[in-house]
């Protein structure tokens, strides 16, 4: 957006694609500002954009508008709490005469979107919580547009093939505050599409998020929904295998016995020499093995491919292999570099996030990188290329 435009929408005091704010004193409320113009209930289909540093007549506040500033701002993109994560600029802006920190919300094409599992919208020239008919309304517009490939219904399902105990029982509360699903009037199945694990009624069949996250048999609809584990006796793949595991099960079965494979499999040595007190040294870090492996569930290709999550351990490497290769702004010249990262499966990763297995986006990598010198072993080796992923772990010496 031009200057131009930006100083038009600035002084426009009518406008409901417009939030003001003089400073940063509140930063909850510029997250809900935009949420509900990612979510443009109004149907505008333009951005919304917020002025921080500006009063609400428009006027300039004064505001410093410091690097420190900026980068808070840009946070609250990828921080986990604006689910799915909104498109969005920030930038530095002189307008009328003024330095002005500015947001820049596109609308989701996917809505509802929301601020820590609240559904944000604007009515006229404030914020508000969206009523369940608003709520409904934004549904069935994700449901006329293009969606990801996880939030396409999966039209040989029903209902019935989700498990609904555990939907009710962990996803749910995982998602929403505890206080709306006491409130929540809504029936199972509005609360499923609510939280895109099913479609909008009337077909209200599941998603590719509701199979992957609460399918009775995922394999059944997704033949690629698992992970293969191979214990290779050598260095080989053609050498004995000495122990296999095929892992599957909605994503938190999945996940739960990912981690007790890697648990079972990961040797630790006792050093008593070093001092008074005995240091013990996996010979693989387990927060890397779960990072690296749960990155590789959450960024695959579960479209166009039957071919699961492979991991090979080896005698003296793990070989971590993920079908389809890098996505959107990610590439192999950029791959695995701090800050950039993109979501081929855009609303598993908002599921993994509530869940509580990615605590914050686009850390995974860097994490376990930190975890795998911690511990002595070698940096950890990616090789992307247009079809998968692999990444070669180095057993500590």
């Amino acid at each position: 957006m031009g200057d131009e435009e930006l100083e038009r929408l600035l002084t426009d005091l009518e406008s409901d694609r417009v939030e003001r704010k003089e400073s940063l004193v509140h930063p909850d409320r510029v997250c809900e500002a935009i949420c509900a113009f990612a979510n443009d209930l109004p149907d505008h289909c333009a951005p919304g954009v917020v002025f921080v540093g500006a009063r609400d007549d428009g006027s300039a506040a004064g505001l410093a508008v410091t690097e420190r500033l900026l980068n808070t701002l840009a946070a609250m993109r990828s921080d986990g709490n604006i689910l799915p994560i909104p498109s969005m600029v920030v930038d530095k802006r002189t307008l009328l005469g003024c330095e002005m920190a500015v947001v820049i919300v596109r609308p989701q094409d996917a809505p509802p979107v929301r601020f820590r599992g609240r559904t944000w919208i604007r009515v006229g020239s404030r914020r508000a919580i969206a009523t369940p008919e608003e709520e409904r309304r934004l549904n069935e517009r994700r449901r006329a547009r293009d969606l990801p490939f996880d939030a396409q219904r999966v039209p040989s399902a029903t209902i019935e093939d989700l498990d609904l105990d555990l939907a009710r029982r962990v996803y749910l509360p995982s998602f929403l505050p505890a206080e709306t699903l006491e409130q929540n009037q809504r029936s199972l199945p509005q609360q499923l599409a609510s939280v895109r694990l099913a479609s909008p009624e009337p077909e209200c069949q599941p998603t590719v998020l509701g199979i992957l996250v609460a399918g009775k048999d995922p394999r059944q609809f997704l033949p690629g929904a698992y992970i293969q584990f191979l214990r290779i006796e050598g260095t080989q793949l053609t050498d004995p295998i000495k122990a296999e595991h095929l892992i599957s099960g909605p994503l938190p079965e999945l996940l739960r016995m990912l981690a007790q494979v890697f648990d079972s499999h990961v040797s630790v040595s006792v050093d008593v020499t070093a001092g008074p007190v005995e240091i013990r040294h996996p010979d693989y870090p387990m927060v890397a093995l779960q990072q690296l492996a749960r990155n590789a569930v959450l960024h695959r290709n579960y479209e166009g491919t039957n071919a699961p999550v492979r991991i090979y351990w080896f005698s003296d490497r793990i070989e971590m292999h993920s079908p389809g290769g890098p996505y959107g702004q990610v590439n192999p010249a950029n791959f695995g570099q701090p800050g950039i990262t993109d979501y081929r499966n855009p609303h598993l990763a908002e599921a993994m996030r509530n869940l509580g297995y990615v605590q914050r986006f686009g850390v995974g990598i860097p994490l376990a990188r930190k975890e795998l010198d911690k511990n002595g072993n070698p940096p950890a080796e990616f090789q992307p290329t247009d079809t998968h992923v692999l990444v070669i772990l180095r057993r500590r010496a």
